[in-house]
């Protein structure tokens, strides 16, 4: 009876799967196009999901293990329980690989079974609780079952009763794992993340790269949506991401808004673009809810509009102006979903369709468009800081091996001692270098997270063609923001540079002895990471580089590295302003005075200006460059050399 069943249970389950399999592929493909290496990537998904996946994952090590058991042992279970039970393939050896990968992942459903018992708060509830008895479902009755093709019972042992009670267990566990992947449930993930691993939207955060620079909207296209007002704007493999999440909430723990409650929650808002994808409401959403706003009062379709000029809609706008761009989410999220890509192309509709861009940043875009600065500065006042320091223009010296990228700090009168500092640095180790003076515009970065691409691609074209007339062999800034904007989002328009940080410019000078600095004489120092241009752009140490070869004590934070949180100052949010429970600078502050040090180390003027901003007591904020400036050995002035006294030829 049971070797009767088994076959069509196997064979019904994978039929009916692959039926939700096509409905699900539909619904991505309502987005719009985008290229993908088809065969490369199928072929790269086994690396792509057992190491560059894994590798964020073992950040618990918890679950790390729990993965590899659960996961490892149903992807060869499945296969071998559709060989050996739907094909009837009757094979010793295959049937107890089969019974031992079953044990596998039922020792792996164990552990989600801990895990659920006391969920976190960050874990999606509701349908996700049942997912261990699942597992336990599927694995335990593949064993059983397997165990007479495997000869370790007799084949008719038990009789119609114990065939029919397997075959319900077998049915549930088919029914959860196989059906569960493709029409919804708590394994779909598993189905579209593997998906979204080959046919992913930045194959290059693979194999150990880096991909953070936002893509351009091609402008010209009249008939391509300016951003994603509705779901199916989306390219169709963002869809496909966003139906990846696994609701772990991962995202949710490291958001600097959520914590802030301000109304943002990453791993709300990625199932909020499910529920677009699909139609429907948010009131199936089991997970916490954006703070301060409740669930099932927002719904959406396809064809539908995220963001309501007026009343609710899938998303309210406030949502998606708290997000800060740190990318704390997508470093976290195990299924390397692109949480800001999407928060970005939803503001540029707001902002380049409806018009609606609040607060202050309908001011600073016009500021933006008249007087090439956000505060809306003279754009000849650029150089007003640097008005004792002679520095050399790149117009009038023509070439030079650096070019400074001053930044909208030049009109900021706090960043200009930074600037100060780091000129004071530059002419210390006798770097030959220029500025472009008045010629240098804003970057854009700020234009370009407000959602206002068209100002920022103007912004950015005419800085690469003042540029191209330039000559230099690298370009060295205080601003991460400028940095990350310069190095990866130039490229795709057309301008290509070497640009550093001058975090790890300082730090080559000093470890090849450009100059020299005295011993750090203060107590301990802690070191906060900008996220433009430690999680955008990998680099960690060199500012760490610089403090140690002053001879500091660098107390770390717990958030720090890849960890740290943010200041609260990127993606335009203290533009927006959006009203929560805390100040974010508030929080980062808290994480500073609990190192016990009395000085904290900064890089970026965005972080600098939030930090200081707290009410004091707290630590001093110094950046890298002026704690460098402040210790620099000064050359000795050369004494004059005595004139020699001329030779006289004595003439005999």
């Amino acid at each position: 009876m049971l070797d009767q069943l088994l076959p069509v249970l196997i064979i019904a389950a994978l039929a009916l799967a692959v039926v939700g399999a096509a409905r699900r592929v539909f619904l991505w493909r309502r987005g719009r196009p985008s290229p993908v290496a088809f065969f490369s990537g199928l072929i790269s998904m086994p690396r792509r999901y057992l190491v560059d996946l894994h590798h964020v994952v073992a950040r618990d090590k918890y679950i790390s293990r729990t993965h590899v058991a659960t996961a490892g042992g149903f992807v060869v279970a499945a296969i071998l329980a559709i060989v050996v039970h739907g094909f009837g393939l009757d094979s010793t050896l295959l049937a107890w690989l089969l019974i031992a990968s079953a044990l596998c992942m039922f020792v792996g459903s164990l552990f989600v079974a801990k895990r659920r018992a006391d969920p976190p708060d960050r874990l999606s509830k509701g349908p996700w609780m049942r997912l261990p008895k699942s597992l336990m479902a599927f694995s335990l009755g593949v064993f059983l079952v397997t165990l007479p093709t495997a000869g370790v019972v007799p084949a008719d042992i038990g009789g119609w009763a114990l065939a029919a009670g397997l075959s319900g267990v077998v049915a549930w566990g088919l029914g959860e794992m196989f059906l569960g992947m493709t029409w919804g449930g708590p394994m779909k993930h598993a189905f579209a993340g593997a998906l979204h691993l080959a046919f992913h939207r930045r194959p290059e955060r693979f194999g150990g790269g880096r991909s953070t620079g936002l893509k351009a909207l091609d402008l010209s296209d009249r008939e391509a949506p300016l951003g994603a007002g509705k779901p199916e704007d989306f390219k169709w493999n963002q869809l496909l991401g966003f139906d990846a999440c696994v609701q772990c909430g991962r995202c949710e723990a490291v958001c600097p808004a959520f914590a802030a409650g301000q109304p943002l929650n990453p791993k709300k808002l990625i199932q909020d673009m499910v529920v677009g994808l699909a139609g429907g409401t948010d009131a199936g959403y089991h997970g916490s809810p954006y703070p301060g706003k409740p669930v099932g009062e927002h719904s959406g379709a396809p064809h539908q509009a995220i963001v309501a000029r007026q009343g609710k809609a899938l998303v309210d706008p406030e949502t998606l102006w708290s997000c800060t761009t740190c990318r704390a989410c997508v470093e976290e999220c195990p299924m390397m979903i692109e949480h800001v890509d999407a928060i970005v192309d939803m503001r540029r509709h707001i902002t380049l369709e409806l018009g609606v861009t609040p607060d202050k940043g309908v001011q600073v875009i016009e500021n933006l468009i008249a007087t090439d600065n956000p505060s809306g500065f003279s754009p000849d006042s650029r150089m007003h800081w640097a008005a004792d320091l002679n520095l050399p223009l790149m117009s009038e010296k023509g070439s030079a091996d650096v070019l400074l990228w001053m930044g909208d700090g030049a009109f900021d009168q706090r960043n200009q001692r930074t600037l100060r500092a780091l000129v004071q640095i530059l002419r210390a180790a006798n770097v030959d270098f220029a500025v472009l003076g008045n010629d240098e515009r804003d970057s854009g970065d700020l234009a370009r997270r407000l959602g206002d691409e068209a100002t920022f691609q103007s912004l950015a074209r005419r800085n690469i063609a003042t540029l191209a007339n330039a000559e230099f062999e690298s370009i060295v800034t205080c601003d991460p923001h400028s940095f990350h904007v310069l190095k990866n989002e130039y490229p795709e328009l057309g301008g290509s540079y070497t640009v550093y940080h001058h975090s790890t410019f300082i730090a080559d000078l000093m470890a090849n002895n450009r100059f020299q600095v005295t011993p750090w004489k203060g107590n301990s120092v802690t070191y906060h990471d900008p996220c433009y241009l430690g999680r955008y752009n990998g680099e960690y140490e060199a500012p760490r580089n610089v403090l140690k070869a002053l001879g500091m004590d660098v107390v770390e934070m717990q958030r720090s590295g890849y960890k740290s949180r943010c200041c609260g100052g990127g993606g335009a949010a203290p533009v927006i302003d959006i009203p929560g429970k805390r100040r974010i600078p508030d929080m980062r502050m808290e994480d500073i005075r609990e190192t016990g040090a009395e000085l904290v180390a900064v890089g970026c003027p965005q972080c600098t200006a939030m930090l200081e901003g707290v009410v004091e007591p707290s630590p001093q904020v110094r950046d890298i460059a002026e704690l460098v400036a402040a210790n620099l050995v000064e050359p000795a002035p050369q004494k004059p050399l005595s004139p020699s006294r001329p030779t006289v030829e004595v003439m005999h």
